[in-house]
């Protein structure tokens, strides 16, 4: 992917090359022009590579010497079985880039649903706090009623409905967060189930790929099959993602 050169402005008979390579699939990045004690003039240079057919895409590769073989016999062999080895593996590792996107997506999910859980069960202790305390006045106002003067037992009768009324609000609020909290909960699974189905079908794809070189390298159709077979069962398990099974 980067070439590192020391060219030199001369001409010299020679026995040894340099290999053939394409200077349009790489761009010059940087360069460093000297001249020597001698006046020759000579630069460093460095070239990066700029042709997108790589079959390695961030975040899904299974990046090694069998990808460079398989993008070369591609190109020897556009339609024969290494061509349409090397096509079918640049669609499998496209579609499990997709995938490995979607898992995740909803594992981020999952976590901030599950946080989002944590803080509506906060607030239905709060709010279940709140209620013992009122339950602690109702308490206190009905022994009153019974020790204080009569004059006194209307007052005392007035605060027990009042802290009765306001425990029956308390717990209306109380229970909703409690459902909320459940909600959440249960919407965090389900995301995490997801994730787990996403995750198995990108593994079961990535393994494909290491098969679809092993098939190329092997010339073996067996190893052919075994990646039809598995890009099927990986293509199998992103529907049942999406479908939320």
């Amino acid at each position: 992917d980067e070439l590192l050169l020391t060219e030199i402005d001369a001409d010299f008979d020679a026995d040894a090359f340099f290999p053939e390579w394409s200077r349009a699939d790489f761009v010059e990045t940087e360069r460093q022009s000297l001249t020597s004690a001698q006046g020759m003039h000579y630069s460093f240079v460095t070239y990066n590579h700029t042709r997108g057919d790589d079959m390695s895409g961030a975040g899904f590769h299974v990046h090694g010497p069998h990808d460079h073989e398989l993008e070369h016999a591609a190109q020897h062999e556009p339609e024969g079985f290494a061509g349409k080895l090397a096509v079918m593996t640049a669609v499998i590792a496209t579609i499990g880039a997709l995938f490995a996107y979607m898992g995740g997506a909803t594992q981020a999910n999952a976590g901030l649903y599950k946080n989002d859980a944590a803080i509506k069960k906060t607030e239905a202790s709060n709010q279940w706090n709140f209620y013992q305390a009122k339950s602690g006045k109702q308490n206190l106002a009905e022994l009153a009623i019974e020790l204080a003067p009569e004059a006194r037992k209307a007052f005392y009768a007035e605060e027990v409905k009042r802290y009765s009324a306001e425990k029956k609000e308390i717990k209306v609020v109380a229970e909703k967060f409690e459902a909320e909290s459940k909600d959440w909960d249960k919407k965090s699974e389900e995301q995490l189930h997801q994730h787990h189905r996403w995750a198995q079908a990108t593994t079961v794809l990535q393994i494909a790929i290491a098969m679809a070189a092993i098939a190329l390298l092997t010339k073996s159709k067996r190893f052919a099959v075994g990646v039809i077979g598995l890009s099927g069962l990986g293509l199998c398990l992103g529907v049942l993602a999406w479908l939320h099974i």
